[in-house]
């Protein structure tokens, strides 16, 4: 399929993304003296922002590019679940996020002067949702999975993609034909055995079936996808590119102009990646999009997404098409 027809059909495209919802804060400034107090810099305040970190990231990726996206997590009854919550675009249904008296809002907030972060501040709390909480969840995504094409589960190991969990929602989603794409963190790998794909990057990967460096990278993406009963893996391995397993082994050369910041590179490797094959792409040609998307915003600073004609631009660079859309 064209890439013109795939990004046409990303506006009729359902996903839902359920993992752990976070905001990224950042206080920005300049250091010019040492505090009379401690040894410490004083850091004079210019400008503070948020942007949304985490799972939200993902959520915000494929809101970026026109998806009609459901967000499922856990946040806390605080300011900063409203602040999390009422920072999405408007395509975006909230309807799957659970607000939990136990815990916070998860917060990251990062102190920087000039280039140079100087401290950061993690509010969060890191205890497995409790047997209540995951059955909530499941009986609000059983009430939208027929109406999905695809769901993706975000696991920054903060406690919500419990084993249950995890195996309920992928089983539900094997039995309605959504694709299931998993961002997996390597202690939890055991979670999301039968998805269709996993996107981990290549420390992840080694690090999920316990092997070191020195053993082929192919016969750790092939023992990911045999042991874990995936349909496909895509180990991203940074200047080296992208490999996709399924039947065959494919490798995608790396693009990026340059390299400022990976901050959530991740997060829109694996939006990109699902929402193009629920698209209609086959996961090869899913791949290389989703490596075209990656060379960019690995090109911006902090958590950031791609649009559209960004992505498009991009690809025919890459891909040489030289196709025009009318977006």
């Amino acid at each position: 399929m064209s890439i013109c027809k795939l990004i046409e059909n990303f506006k009729n495209i359902k996903i839902a993304v359920i993992g752990d919802l976070m905001l990224d804060e950042y206080v920005m400034g300049r250091v010019d003296r040492i505090s009379p107090e401690a040894p410490v810099p004083v850091v004079k305040v210019l400008e503070e922002k948020f942007v949304l970190g985490g799972s939200a990231n993902v959520v915000n990726n494929l809101a970026t590019l026109g998806a009609k996206v459901i967000c499922g997590g856990v946040v806390g009854e605080d300011k900063n679940s409203d602040k999390l919550i009422g920072a999405f675009k408007n395509n975006v249904d909230t309807s799957l996020i659970l607000k939990c008296k136990d815990r916070p809002t998860i917060v990251k907030r990062r102190v920087i002067a000039g280039n140079q972060q100087l401290l950061r501040l993690d509010w969060e709390e890191e205890f497995h949702i409790n047997n209540e909480q995951e059955e909530e969840l499941l009986k609000n995504l059983k009430e939208k999975i027929k109406n999905l094409d695809a769901l993706i589960l975000s696991d920054y190991d903060k406690g919500l993609l419990t084993p249950n969990l995890s195996q309920k929602i992928i089983q539900l989603c094997k039995e309605n034909g959504v694709i299931v794409t998993v961002d997996p963190k390597p202690k939890n790998i055991e979670n999301f055995k039968g998805a269709s794909s996993i996107t981990p990057n290549k420390k992840e990967a080694y690090s999920a079936v316990k092997k070191s460096y020195q053993t082929d990278i192919n016969l750790v993406g092939k023992e990911l996808k045999e042991k874990f009963a995936l349909e496909t893996v895509l180990i991203t391995r940074s200047e080296e590119g992208m490999t996709l397993y399924d039947d065959k082994i494919h490798n995608i050369p790396t693009y990026a102009k340059e390299v400022y910041d990976v901050t959530g590179a991740g997060d829109t490797v694996i939006s990109v990646f699902t929402l193009a094959k629920a698209a209609g792409a086959t996961w090869e040609e899913a791949a290389k999009i989703a490596n075209a998307a990656g060379g960019v915003v690995v090109g911006k600073i902090g958590t950031s997404t791609i649009s559209i004609e960004e992505l498009l631009e991009t690809y025919n660079n890459i891909y040489g098409t030289g196709e025009t859309c009318d977006l």
